[in-house]
């Protein structure tokens, strides 16, 4: 029985521009140079792990942000 739904980690990667993302649970990381790009490269990656009628409903993402402040 599939899942319901599979959590990604989102980061902006600082060094080199893009973002990276990461499932929870799942042996599954892609990459990409904006957010919409990221998107579909996530959607596309469910695809290719998941046999076929076995990927989850939801993909979720959590996007962390990193930022400093000077005090």
């Amino acid at each position: 029985m599939a899942e319901s739904e599979i959590i990604f980690e989102v980061r902006e990667d600082e060094v080199d521009g893009g973002y990276t993302a990461r499932a929870l649970g799942e042996s599954i990381f892609t990459e990409a140079d904006t957010l919409p790009e990221l998107r579909e490269g996530i959607r596309e990656a469910v695809a290719c792990h998941f046999e076929e009628g076995q990927a989850p409903k939801i993909i979720r993402l959590h996007i962390v942000r990193e930022e400093m402040l000077q005090p």
